[in-house]
């Protein structure tokens, strides 16, 4: 069924996404319904349907487009030089991006096990490709011998966990600022691969 002219799809799509991620954040995707989104929003529930098909491709299209403009922002960080440089520099590009969108993160890590199979496999694909953006890094730092660590993909992984679990527990209002936070956790970085 097409929209008829003058309706304000470039207002109520965005109105859309947003009230479903800020729900299945608050309330977990399950527990959302898309009537619950529509009130949400201020439509009628069937009026979710001229915007996606179902709740289930509403959830993969905030992960994915999560995943998706990460990486478009970390390919726009100039490559810094050694290994060590480049950590810092993953480092803190992972919690100034994530720290201003804790309901995104929250998607990203934990709605991964009510994505369809076929769904999973695109966004594990995407998170598999920033994963090895940090690998591609402690390699290089092993290879010159800047880093020293037993495995790359498994302290990228200890890595990646550590800086995700930062949505969990930060509060803007809280006693530390990002800057201190993002210099707090480069150390603990540096430290897991003795740089």
């Amino acid at each position: 069924m097409a929209r008829k002219a003058g309706s304000h799809a470039e207002i109520t799509g965005p109105a859309i996404r947003e009230a479903a991620l800020k729900l299945f954040a608050r309330s977990g995707y399950a527990a959302v319904s898309m009537r619950e989104i529509a009130a949400e929003v201020g439509v009628q529930a069937g009026a979710l349907y001229l915007y996606t098909p179902d709740k289930q491709t509403l959830l993969f299209e905030l992960m994915r487009g999560h995943l998706e403009d990460l990486l478009a922002a970390w390919a726009d960080i100039p490559e810094a030089g050694a290994p060590a440089d480049r950590l810092e520099a993953f480092v803190r590009f992972h919690l100034g991006y994530h720290l201003n969108r804790p309901d995104a993160v929250f998607l990203a890590y934990m709605e991964l096990r009510n994505l369809t199979p076929e769904n999973f496999a695109v966004i594990e694909g995407l998170r598999r490709r920033y994963e090895a953006e940090l690998e591609q890094i402690l390699i290089a730092g092993h290879e010159d011998g800047s880093f020293r660590m037993p495995d790359a993909r498994v302290t990228a992984m200890a890595m990646i966990a550590m800086l995700a679990g930062v949505h969990v527990w930060y509060r803007p209002d809280g006693r530390l600022t990002p800057d201190r936070i993002e210099r707090i956790y480069v150390r603990l970085a540096r430290r897991m691969v003795k740089a």
